[in-house]
């Protein structure tokens, strides 16, 4: 009976999960409905490669997904970037579901400064679905890429695409993994305040808009929160910048289907 509920929750959710392929990760962005496309930090790894190339640090980060309370809509996600002489070379993976079905995904990525201003990266990612023993398994590569542009010191821009070639996935009823394409913004209009909007489509589903805020409420100490549509979604959250160490906690609500709490720990070195 368990096993048949998942199944019924994973029908209706996969539009706001993005199972078939792309899945966003990391606290903050997620805090925000993850209108995360025109930011930049670590997790656009997974949210935008082309940010990346603005990273100066070595960075990295953890993060963990319940959705929707279900033990088996969990997902954990890893992201490594490492500045270079020319560019940064980044490293990550995600994994989603229980034993019954499970998504992964592990990449390598590179980005670099097309200009003072203006970034611009790609990465090819090895990803896999394993469902119950009895159906097998299907593994297949996918490539995305994105880029990202200061318009101005308080306004940035960001586009990225995920399965840029449309992969099959399987022959049976042409089944391929999702292509998502992303285009946003975000503007600060001090030091306290971002905000973020962006839409989002996949091929598959229609057209998203998403928008979120950060405010800084004290030093080092943050609030966020964010809606979508397409489903409605809400989400908010918190974080902590520690210095090297930035702590982020949060939740998203779907009218239908409940909470699905995060959380994500990033790690930032000394900058070049």
């Amino acid at each position: 009976m368990k096993q048949l509920l998942v199944i019924v929750v994973l029908c209706l959710s996969i539009n706001g999960i993005h199972a078939q392929g792309w899945l966003p990760s990391g606290a903050r962005s997620m805090s925000m409905s993850n209108a995360s496309v025109g930011l930049y930090d670590v997790w656009s790894y997974h949210n935008n490669p082309g940010a990346l190339g603005k990273i100066d640090q070595l960075s990295a980060g953890l993060a963990y997904e319940n959705r929707f309370l279900l033990r088996e809509l969990q997902s954990q996600g890893l992201t490594i970037a490492i500045p270079m002489k020319v560019g940064v070379l980044s490293i990550g993976g995600l994994t989603y579901g229980y034993s019954q079905f499970r998504s992964t995904k592990a990449g390598l990525g590179y980005s670099l400064p097309l200009s003072e201003k203006f970034y611009a990266g790609v990465q090819l990612n090895y990803q896999g679905i394993q469902l119950a023993q009895n159906y097998g398994n299907a593994n297949t590569v996918t490539a995305e890429a994105g880029v990202y542009a200061e318009v101005t010191d308080n306004w940035s821009m960001g586009f990225s695409v995920f399965n840029l070639s449309r992969t099959r996935l399987s022959e049976f009823q042409d089944d391929r993994l999702s292509t998502v394409m992303r285009l946003g913004t975000a503007y600060t209009f001090s030091k306290k305040l971002l905000v973020s909007a962006e839409f989002e489509k996949s091929i598959e589903y229609d057209l998203r808009f998403k928008t979120g805020l950060e405010y800084q409420v004290i030093d080092n100490f943050y609030f966020r929160g964010g809606v979508a549509t397409a489903p409605v979604e809400f989400s908010f959250g918190t974080g902590y910048d520690f210095g090297m160490i930035q702590l982020d906690f949060g939740t998203a609500y779907d009218i239908i289907l409940g909470w699905s709490p995060h959380f994500s720990l990033t790690y930032q070195g000394k900058r070049k």
